[in-house]
C-alpha cells in the first residue's frame, strides 16, 4: 500500500497545486483556509478541488459496505454543482478534526446515521463552495456573481458566455470568506443526489486495490496476537513465557489490561502459534458459573407482572382491561445474544513513541478510537491520531474501540515499532458486544365482539445503554429498549423515532431490565429485531385467535398511522395478499418503525415435513422520507434481509460455564446464497424527513417468515434460532 505518513494525510491531494479547500465549524463558520508550506490551501474540511477539476470530497462518517461515502459524496456535488465523473473522496482524521473544533461534526457511522444525521451540515459545504467559486470568477471577470452560474464543474457568465473551469479559480475561491447567508436546494430539484449511481467505492474492492485495516503495512511493522479471559470478568493470573519467548520470531510475551496477554512476532501466526502454546492461568471469577440456563431463568422470573419495571408507552388502563377481557390471549418469545461475526477479524496498527502515537484501524467511530488512543497512549490529543481505513464489515460491533485501546497498549510495549494487532477469529467470536439477550410476555384482551380492547408487553434482559452509555438512560430506564413500540412523543437522540404503529385501547409496554455479565452492543437492526419478532408474531397469533385475516385485523389498529399502513398496503399489494397464492405456498407480512423509516415485508414460504422452510420471495417496502441513492436503497434492503434472515435460522451464541460457546463459523453459521430468496424492494419516499436505511428492514424480515411458518403449518415458533429447533432451509 501507498506509503502513509501523517503530513501527506494532511495535505493530501492539495499539495499537488493550488486549490480550493473549504472548512468551517458547525453549524457553520469556523477557521480560514490553512496553507501548506508550499503556499497552496490545505484540506481542511469538506472541499477540496484540484487545479485539473478533480474534486475530493472528505467523508467523516465510515463506509462498511452500506454505501454511506458515496451518498454523501452526491449530496456535496449536488449543492457544488460539480462533474460527478470527477469526484473522488477521502477520509479525515479525527484528530485534525478535534485541532479545529470538529469542523466534521461526528464521525459515528452506527444506527443508520450516517447520512440522515449529516446530511444538512454536509449538503451546506457543497452549496458554500459553490457561492466561493462562483464570487472568484465574478471577481476575475469584474461582473456581478448573480450573472453567473455553475454546473459540471464549470462556471459561466450568462450575459457574454464566457466561462472558467472550477479548477482555474479554485485558488482565489480559497482566498475568500466563507457565505453566511448558504440557501439548500429542495430535493425536487436535485440532479446527482436522489439518482442511481454506481458506489466510488466499487471498483477499488472489485480490484484488490482497497485497504482494509488488515492490509496496513508500514516499514519494520510487527504482528501481535492477544487472548482475553474467555469469562467476562475475569483476570489473567499468570502466564509461563519462558519456552515461548525463545520460539523463532517472537519478540516480546506481554501483559495487556489486567485481562489479557500478547504475543509479538515479526509474523502475526508466529504470534498467534506461540500464543496458542503459552501456558496462561485465568482467574475466572464466579461468573464462570453463569449459563444460558440460569440467564433464562434470571429472565423468566421478570416477566411476573408483579416484577418492577421502566414504563415507556402506557394509555388507559391495560391491566384492569385484561382482567375483565371476554377472552385473553397470552404467548411468551425470547430472543438470544447474537454475535456481529464481520467477515475482517479486529485489528488494529500502533506505532508509539514518547511524543506521538497513530493508529491505523477500520472504525465505525473514528472519535470514540481517537479517544481510546489518548487515553491508552497517555499523551495529550495533539500526539495522537486515527487514520481511518475501510472497514471488512461492522454491523455495529466497530462502534467499541476496546481492540483500539489493547493495540496502543501493546504498541507501547515496543516503542517506535509499527505494531498490527489482529484478533483470531475465535478471540473475535467470544470478546464480541453481543445483541442483548430478552424474553418477552404479551397478553391480548378482547371485548364479546372480538375487538383488541387491552394489550400488554412486558421485556425481560438487558439494556445496552446501561453497559454502553449510562448517561443515556433516563431515571434508570433505557428508551432505546423500546426501540419499535415506543409511544408517538418518543424520539431517540441522533437515532431516530422508532414509534409503535397500532392504537389500542389500553396499552402497557415495560421493561424488567436485568443485565448478566455478558456485554452487549448495537447490532445491525438493534431492538426492533426482537421487538419486531415478539409484537408481529404476537398480533398474528390475536388475529388467528379470533379468525380474522392479519392484514385486515392490523389495518383496523392503524387507522391513525397513516405512514407505518402505507408500507404494510404497499407489500401486502406487490405480494398479491387478496389472491391466491401459488400451490403449497404460503405467506406472511410483518411492519415497524425503526431509525427513523417505516417498513414492512411479506414473505413467500413452502414448508417440507415441517422442518424444511423454502423460501421463495420477499418484498419489502420502505419509507425513509428522503432518498439520495435509490439502487444503493434497494441493495441495503436485500443485504438487511441476510441479515436478519441468517439471525433467524442460524443465529443465537449460548453460554457455557461463563463463555460463549460459539467460537468460529463452523458453530456460529451465516445464510449461503442458495439460501437467499428474490427480494423485492418498494423504495416510497413520502418526503419531510429523513430516515435510517442500512438497518430498519432487518427487523420486520424474521416476523415475516416466521408468520408464514404459521400459515403454513399452524404451529406457532416463539424461540430463536430454528437450528435449535432441526428447522433447516430446504
Amino acid at each position: 500500500m501507498p506509503q502513509l505518513d501523517r503530513r501527506a494525510f494532511v495535505v493530501g491531494a492539495a499539495a499537488a497545486g493550488a486549490g480550493l479547500a473549504l472548512g468551517f465549524d458547525l453549524p457553520f463558520g469556523g477557521p480560514a483556509v490553512v496553507h501548506a508550506a508550499d503556499g497552496t490551501p490545505e484540506i481542511n474540511a469538506w472541499v477540496v478541488i484540484r487545479p485539473d477539476d478533480t474534486v475530493v470530497i472528505r467523508i467523516a462518517r465510515s463506509e462498511m459496505g452500506q454505501g454511506t461515502l458515496t451518498g454523501l459524496a452526491q449530496l456535496v456535488a449536488e449543492e457544488l454543482e460539480c462533474d460527478w465523473t470527477k469526484v473522488t473522496t477521502e477520509y479525515p482524521t479525527p484528530g485534525q478534526s478535534a485541532a479545529r473544533k470538529r469542523p466534521w461534526g461526528s464521525f459515528n457511522t452506527g444506527g443508520s446515521i450516517g447520512i440522515r444525521a449529516s446530511q444538512q451540515y454536509v449538503r451546506r459545504g457543497g452549496a458554500a463552495a459553490r457561492i466561493m467559486l462562483i464570487q472568484a470568477a465574478a471577481n476575475q471577470w469584474q461582473v456581478p456573481p448573480a450573472e453567473c452560474h455553475a454546473a459540471g464543474s464549470i462556471i459561466t457568465h450568462t450575459p457574454t458566455g464566457r466561462s472558467v473551469t472550477y479548477g482555474q479559480v479554485a485558488e482565489a475561491a480559497a482566498m475568500l470568506a466563507p457565505p453566511t447567508d448558504v440557501r439548500l436546494k429542495d430535493p425536487k430539484d436535485w440532479k446527482i443526489a436522489g439518482r442511481s449511481v454506481k458506489r466510488l467505492d466499487t471498483a477499488d474492492k472489485t480490484t484488490g486495490r482497497m485497504i482494509y485495516g488488515i492490509d496496513v503495512r508500514l516499514p519494520g511493522i510487527l504482528s501481535a496476537a492477544i487472548k482475553a479471559c474467555p469469562v467476562f470478568g475475569g483476570r489473567l493470573k499468570s502466564f509461563d513465557d519462558a519456552d515461548i519467548a525463545k520460539m523463532k520470531g517472537v519478540r516480546k510475551v506481554v501483559r495487556v489490561d489486567d485481562n489479557a496477554v500478547a504475543v509479538i512476532a515479526d509474523t502475526w501466526w508466529r504470534a498467534k502459534s506461540a500464543l496458542d502454546a503459552l501456558p496462561i492461568v485465568w482467574d475466572e471469577g464466579d461468573n464462570a458459573q453463569v449459563s444460558s440456563a440460569s440467564i433464562a431463568n434470571w429472565l423468566e422470573e421478570g416477566l411476573d407482572p408483579a416484577q418492577p419495571a421502566f414504563v415507556a408507552n402506557s394509555n388507559g388502563d391495560a391491566k384492569t382491561a385484561i382482567a375483565g377481557a371476554a377472552r385473553t390471549i397470552e404467548a411468551v418469545y425470547d430472543y438470544p445474544y447474537q454475535n456481529h461475526a464481520a467477515l475482517e477479524p479486529l485489528n488494529a496498527t500502533a506505532l508509539y513513541t514518547s511524543d506521538r502515537c497513530e493508529v491505523w484501524t477500520g472504525t465505525q467511530d473514528g472519535e470514540r478510537a481517537f479517544a481510546a488512543v489518548v487515553q491508552a497512549s497517555g499523551l495529550p490529543p495533539d500526539k495522537c491520531d486515527v487514520h481511518k481505513v475501510m472497514l471488512g464489515g461492522g454491523f455495529g460491533r466497530r462502534t467499541v474501540a476496546d481492540y483500539v485501546r489493547q493495540a496502543v497498549l501493546v504498541a507501547r510495549q515496543m516503542p517506535g515499532t509499527p505494531v498490527k494487532l489482529l484478533w483470531s477469529r475465535e478471540e473475535d467470536m467470544t470478546q464480541g458486544r453481543y445483541h442483548p439477550v430478552t424474553q418477552c410476555r404479551l397478553t391480548g384482551a378482547f371485548d364479546a365482539d372480538d375487538n383488541l380492547t387491552g394489550l400488554h408487553m412486558r421485556i425481560s434482559g438487558q439494556s445496552i445503554f446501561a453497559g454502553n452509555m449510562p448517561e443515556a438512560l433516563k431515571d434508570g430506564m433505557d428508551p432505546f429498549t423500546f426501540q419499535g413500540v415506543a409511544s408517538s412523543a418518543e424520539v431517540f437522540t441522533n437515532i431516530g423515532p422508532a414509534r409503535l404503529g397500532y392504537s389500542i385501547p389500553h396499552l402497557l409496554i415495560d421493561h424488567s431490565m436485568r443485565n448478566p455479565h455478558v456485554p452487549t452492543g448495537v447490532w445491525r437492526g438493534v431492538n426492533g429485531n426482537q421487538n419486531a419478532i415478539y409484537l408481529e408474531c404476537f398480533i398474528d397469533e390475536l388475529a388467528h385467535a379470533v379468525g380474522q385475516d392479519p392484514l385486515a385485523f392490523r389495518r383496523k389498529l392503524m387507522a391513525d398511522h397513516p405512514k407505518h399502513l402505507a408500507v404494510l398496503s404497499a407489500v401486502a399489494e406487490r405480494v398479491g395478499w387478496d389472491r391466491p397464492a401459488a400451490k403449497d405456498v404460503f405467506r406472511g407480512i410483518a411492519q415497524q418503525m425503526g431509525l427513523g423509516s417505516y417498513v414492512a415485508a411479506a414473505a413467500e414460504i413452502s414448508v417440507t415435513d415441517t422442518s424444511k422452510i423454502k423460501l421463495h420471495r420477499m418484498v419489502a417496502a420502505i419509507d425513509p422520507g428522503t432518498t439520495v441513492n435509490p439502487a444503493q436503497v434497494e441493495r441495503q434492503v436485500a443485504g438487511s434481509f441476510v441479515f436478519g434472515l441468517t439471525g433467524l435460522f442460524y443465529g443465537g451464541c449460548t453460554v457455557k460455564d461463563g463463555r460463549i460457546a460459539q467460537t468460529n463459523f463452523d458453530s456460529y453459521n451465516s445464510m449461503r446464497i442458495r439460501e437467499m430468496p428474490k427480494v423485492e424492494t418498494i423504495v416510497m419516499p413520502s418526503g419531510g424527513f429523513w430516515g435510517g436505511v442500512g438497518e430498519p428492514t432487518s427487523a420486520v424480515a424474521a416476523p415475516a417468515v416466521l408468520n408464514a411458518y404459521f400459515a403454513a403449518t399452524g404451529k406457532r415458533i416463539r424461540s430463536v434460532p430454528l437450528s435449535n429447533l432441526d428447522i433447516v432451509f430446504a
